[in-house]
């Protein structure tokens, strides 16, 4: 099985992830011995590939890394995928084009794991999910509220907003909406309305056009804006975040900010996936 895209997956699929992840974070068996994955990485790629590095060799797997621009050769991607299918499990790719992704994946045996495109993020909205759940119970009942620009971040969150039935709204300048409003996803551009009823507030380091005083001004998230939101309201910053840009530092030196820490479960989320797309569950096996 492929891992490309949220959208692509039932609820009770991710339902079926997060319970393995909720073992694996206590787990010591060594489920992945003797298996072996080809990762497409670039250099500046810090918490996505350290932790599914640590997290395949922590369960006894062993991988070779190569530059995603190796997927960038005029060879078509399905021989690429059907050559490695010869030596490696899986594999596991971070590769700025999802149509590049999605062809890899085309009928090819090897399984395929997306670990991030310039269209979306899978691996760590759902992992983010997953933190909140362990934060609060309640998760499926909160609102979340994404505040910035179109991109791989806030369609992650729009797909699983469709698949668990969560409450997502969008804010920003009205040409950053990415869709029709509907049950799940509400596009506005005005801010202090919408954090009232906000339990979560979502962002994403900015793109350049949106790299100025007036943008700030009128959507940086700040102390005092999240002091508008629910009681107990939480801020989660997508990393890498930058302090003066779509936060202020105040307010990630604040107890809104769920912290470095809220990220942990990224490798075991990343392992559930793994151990997802190749079929090899736990109470069978240890």
């Amino acid at each position: 099985m492929h891992f490309i895209q949220i959208g692509s997956l039932k609820k009770q699929e991710i339902h079926e992830i997060f319970r393995l992840t909720d073992k694996l974070i206590d787990n010591t068996a060594p489920l992945l011995s003797g298996k072996h994955f080809a990762l497409f990485f670039p250099e500046s790629s810090i918490r996505t590939r350290l932790s599914f590095e640590i997290g395949i060799k922590s369960l006894g797997g062993s991988c070779t890394l190569f530059p995603p621009e190796t997927l960038d050769k005029r060879e078509a991607l399905y021989d690429v995928s059907s050559y490695i299918g010869n030596w490696a499990d899986a594999v596991i790719v971070r590769h700025k084009d999802y149509v590049k992704v999605k062809e890899l994946s085309k009928n090819t045996k090897v399984a395929v794991i997306n670990a991030m495109t310039s269209y979306n993020h899978p691996c760590e909205i759902l992992s983010d999910v997953y933190s909140m759940r362990r934060l609060r119970s309640d998760y499926d009942k909160l609102t979340y509220t994404f505040v910035g620009g179109d991109g791989n971040i806030i369609n992650s969150w729009k797909a699983v907003g469709q698949v668990l039935d969560l409450k997502i709204n969008h804010v920003s300048l009205p040409e950053y909406r990415i869709g029709a409003n509907n049950k799940n996803y509400q596009f506005t551009s005005e801010l202090e309305g919408v954090l009232k009823g906000t339990d979560v507030v979502l962002t994403d380091p900015l793109p350049s056009a949106l790299r100025n005083a007036s943008y700030y001004n009128k959507y940086q998230i700040t102390f005092e804006r999240m002091k508008c939101c629910k009681e107990g309201a939480l801020l989660n910053p997508c990393p890498p975040f930058y302090r003066g840009e779509e936060v202020s530092q105040d307010v990630i030196d604040s107890e809104y900010f769920v912290g470095h820490a809220f990220k942990k479960h990224l490798l075991y989320v990343q392992q559930a996936i793994i151990l997802y797309c190749l079929n090899i569950k736990m109470d069978d096996k240890y």
